[in-house]
């Protein structure tokens, strides 16, 4: 989903570039762009437990999601059904809503039962918090698209392919989550 023109993700001109390559060809093809996964919230609970905070520096601006059990699902579907690729589709896998961080946190709070607030450092910050884990710019440029409100999109695609909704983050945080 970060392909935007103006998008600061050190990956948005790999995601821009398919799309466009692809329009000038003579293939038949669909895209399928995922929003954020939301699996890897349920691997950083305990992290944000301990730190009593989501520190995403997003600011106000909300992000979108989607699990990888649902993406999944979406994208066999694309695969198998004809009608639903072939013809330069493009779509945009969510979940019904997106979140901003204090709308995150507190559903983190809920499925935990840990008081989770929202107390965002700054990008440089970030980098160098998981600099030592070797991908901390990367992730930063993300959060700064993020803050430009570049990772917000919403569709009903997930819908459209599969006929059900998507999981919300709430019930999919509750059954992963472990405590």
């Amino acid at each position: 989903m970060a392909d935007q023109a103006n998008n600061p993700f050190q990956m948005a001109g790999y995601y821009a570039y398919l799309p466009a390559r692809l329009a000038s060809s003579k293939l038949s093809y669909a895209v399928v762009k995922n929003s954020l996964y939301a699996d890897p919230l349920v691997s950083y609970l305990p992290e944000l437990i301990a730190r009593g905070n989501v520190i995403y520096p997003v600011g106000d601006q909300a992000m979108s999601f989607i699990s990888r059990k649902d993406s999944a699902e979406a994208i066999a579907n694309v695969a198998v059904r004809p009608y639903l690729r072939d013809k330069g589709q493009i779509y945009l896998l969510t979940q019904e809503k997106n979140y901003n961080m204090v709308k995150l946190s507190r559903i983190m709070t809920e499925v935990t039962g840990e008081k989770i607030g929202y107390q965002p450092v700054s990008l440089e910050e970030f980098a160098n918090i998981y600099r030592a884990e070797g991908d901390g710019d990367e992730p930063a440029s993300m959060y700064k698209a993020a803050a430009m409100g570049l990772m917000d999109g919403v569709t009903d695609d997930f819908t459209r392919i599969t006929g059900h909704t998507p999981q919300n983050m709430k019930d999919f945080l509750a059954e992963n989550y472990k405590k």
